[in-house]
């Protein structure tokens, strides 16, 4: 019964957060990605960058397989 009411309150936090994001201007989202970003930057550090950065490969580093 517990992992329902969990689910229940996962769904319900999941959907207000989605509402209150659909309610945000453009400013007040670039502002929060910005945060978002940051906050991966300074508690995550390498992890960050699985997350919106991609590394370019020069010409000469490239492998064959």
């Amino acid at each position: 019964m517990q992992k329902k009411a969990i689910g229940l309150l996962l769904a319900a936090a999941a959907a207000y957060g989605y509402y209150r994001y659909s309610k945000m201007t453009p400013e007040q989202k670039k502002k929060m990605m910005q945060k978002g970003k940051g906050l991966l930057k300074d508690n995550f550090g390498g992890i960050a960058d699985f997350f919106g950065t991609q590394k370019t490969q020069t010409a000469g580093a490239r492998t064959n397989m």
